[in-house]
């Protein structure tokens, strides 16, 4: 495991204070765009200062790893689920997540209805595009992405606030950010989670609503 850095509180804002620029020379106030830190995988000497500094979201990639690190200290706070969720995992994460942002098939989706209907709890749900069409990543592909959420509003009774993408990592973000954007454009969505440490700036000036920074805001992990 990394070890904490030195001063996690001075870079986390450091961040704030980039997005901040990054907001304002898109010509966007820096308020509507929400920093999710990502603390997976992080140790708790990193994330305790950050939370100490005022943040109060964060995400994770997995729904064990989360609720060992976050049960009993989440109150006030907001967690996002940002990785693969499987299908036997849904009933904790809707449970325990107040947003899920890697919505990406018809079985999830029916799913999560289900729990949601069974906890009457209805965390905020962004659906997943991988506009890289890697295949070795989560997402639902550019081309399905219209009918995956009219199957999602229509079929399971689903109301979705956002997208969400990662570009692939040997590619420049800003066409992958464009797409995301049209796509959620035509389908009448206003929230957009993309950008993390390396592009968060470029996320921003593409109409980014959440980043996702990690190790600019915690260190590198192990």
């Amino acid at each position: 495991m990394a070890a904490a850095p030195s001063h996690p509180a001075a870079a986390y804002h450091d961040v704030l204070a980039r997005i901040a620029r990054a907001a304002q020379a898109a010509g966007r106030a820096p308020a509507d765009v929400t920093l999710v830190a990502v603390s997976k995988q992080q140790p708790w000497e990193a994330v305790e200062p950050v939370l100490a500094a005022g943040q109060t979201v964060f995400g994770e990639n997995r729904v064990q790893e989360a609720m060992a690190r976050w049960e009993g200290k989440a109150q006030g706070l907001e967690l996002h689920l940002i990785g693969p969720l499987q299908t036997n995992k849904a009933k904790e994460a809707v449970a325990f997540f107040d947003v899920i942002e890697s919505l990406d098939r018809e079985k999830l989706a029916r799913v999560l209805a289900e729990e949601m209907q069974k906890q009457g709890r209805a965390p905020r749900l962004y659906v997943q595009v991988n506009t890289g069409e890697e295949p070795q990543k989560a997402g639902v592909l550019p081309a399905d992405a219209d009918a995956f959420l009219a199957a999602c509003r229509g079929a399971y009774g689903l109301a979705i606030e956002g997208l969400m993408c990662i570009p692939p990592v040997d590619e420049p973000p800003g066409p992958h950010f464009a797409l995301l954007r049209k796509i959620a454009a035509r389908n009448g969505l206003a929230k957009l989670s993309m950008g993390m440490s390396d592009d968060f700036e470029t996320a921003i000036r593409f109409g980014a609503t959440s980043v996702r920074v990690g190790s600019a805001v915690f260190g590198a992990r192990g």
